[in-house]
């Protein structure tokens, strides 16, 4: 079934006056002494509004702001009196945040060397993100001793900076494997990082420096955590075991009525024009459902 995209925006930015755009909420003293308020406003004070803000037609009552209530707070604190915007084409906030991409610290780290290697100082990024100038500088120098196929495999993940610190003490292939582990794990944490540390021998470390007392100490725990991993992994098969046939079938159920259901055009317009993204989510789930139905059939799990 082929249905046309719908733009979720119209094709281009307009200055509107802050007058004329309406905040769905207001901004609290807390939040405006946060660490992003005066990381934003540091940002728009240095270089300008990078992000437009996005609203929604009110006929003539003016814009509904559906993303940036920090940002028209901030112009509004500077003396601005116009702002680009987006305009939407649904009221719904979901629908534009739900699309907006979570830039993973590879990525960051590959955007600030970018910036430095075109000749932007780090006094002038450092104001630009309201942060010290050694945390630039810490964050240039984050991929430092990590091999290249670590960095490939975790370029768009999710994990905090603090990881690539632990792997930087692991020799290149302890790294890969560790690097591939998590992912198979989709456990990206800190402290499985730092498990994975600890029970690696002292000849695969790029500087071992503790004491045997210390390394033994940590690989105890190391393995004491593993083996409380594994305890929970079980009670979760145990469990997903006990519902699997109730949630397949339902599910099954489920997705044979939205079957049905989408063979009427009057339905899929609805959905197009209100829920787009539900309906291809919906659309995908089915599509999948039916796939399955020629592979082999689903099989009990066994621990």
């Amino acid at each position: 079934m082929e249905n046309s995209a719908l733009l979720a925006f119209q094709d281009q930015v307009f200055t509107l006056p802050l007058s004329s755009i309406i905040p769905q909420r207001p901004l609290t003293p807390h939040v405006k002494n946060s660490q992003s308020y005066l990381q934003i406003k540091a940002s728009v004070v240095e270089i300008g509004l990078i992000e437009p803000l996005v609203v929604f037609p009110q006929n003539d009552r003016g814009f509904l702001l559906l993303d940036g209530h920090l940002r028209l707070a901030i112009l509004k604190e500077l003396g601005a009196t116009e702002a680009k915007s987006l305009i939407a084409t649904d009221d719904e906030s979901y629908t534009y945040n739900k699309r907006v991409n979570y830039i993973p610290p590879v990525a960051q780290h590959l955007m600030l060397l970018q910036a430095l290697n075109r000749g932007v100082s780090e006094q002038r990024i450092a104001a630009a993100l309201n942060v010290d100038i050694s945390m630039v500088r810490q964050k240039a120098r984050m991929l430092d001793g990590i091999c290249d196929e670590v960095v490939e495999l975790l370029r768009d993940r999710k994990l905090s900076p603090q990881v690539f610190t632990i792997l930087r003490k692991m020799k290149p292939a302890i790294q890969i494997a560790t690097a591939e582990l998590m992912i198979l794990r989709n456990d990206l944490s800190i402290s499985f990082a730092k498990t994975r540390l600890a029970l690696t021998p002292p000849d695969l470390l790029t500087s071992p420096t503790k004491s045997m007392r210390k390394q033994k100490a940590d690989s105890a725990a190391a393995e004491t955590l593993l083996e409380e991993d594994t305890e929970t992994l079980v009670r979760n098969l145990k469990a997903i075991e006990a519902s699997y046939g109730t949630d397949i079938l339902t599910l099954t159920v489920a997705c044979t009525y939205l079957e049905q259901l989408f063979q009427h055009q009057k339905v899929i317009r609805y959905l197009e024009r209100h829920h787009p993204g539900s309906l291809g989510t919906l659309q995908s789930l089915v599509v999948e459902m039916r796939s399955s139905k020629r592979r082999i059939p689903f099989a009990p799990l066994r621990v």
